[in-house]
């Protein structure tokens, strides 16, 4: 009987391994949630970094403006961003992965370019 619970229990760990896994939506999110958490996001939001943020972020933005100025990063833009963000991760966790695309494709485009 126990050797029949264990075998069973055995069985049900690769399931639940792949319920937990991310879905390609949630890595985005948490790319984003990095990148907003950067210290070039803070310098454009007026926060201050809670953490060291993306590791591939600029330490100060590029000199010049950008060639597209909606690009240029805006607080309320990133406001905006990261209600979408939230929106997003609704979205993913009720398992409507395009609309979770599509939101993060818009969240994207309010953030602009990051230093």
């Amino acid at each position: 009987m126990n050797r029949a619970i264990l075998i069973g229990a055995a069985a049900l760990v690769p399931l639940l391994a792949t319920a937990a896994s991310a879905t390609p939506c949630a890595e985005q999110i948490a790319t984003i949630e990095r990148r907003l958490e950067s210290p070039g996001a803070a310098r454009v939001t007026g926060e201050t970094p809670t953490t060291t943020g993306s590791p591939k972020a600029l330490p100060a933005p590029p000199p010049g403006q950008p060639s597209d100025p909606a690009t240029k990063p805006e607080a309320g833009h990133i406001a905006e961003a990261r209600t979408l963000i939230a929106k997003a991760r609704e979205q993913d966790r009720a398992g409507q992965a395009d609309a979770c695309n599509d939101t993060m494709t818009r969240a994207k485009e309010k953030i602009g370019a990051l230093p």
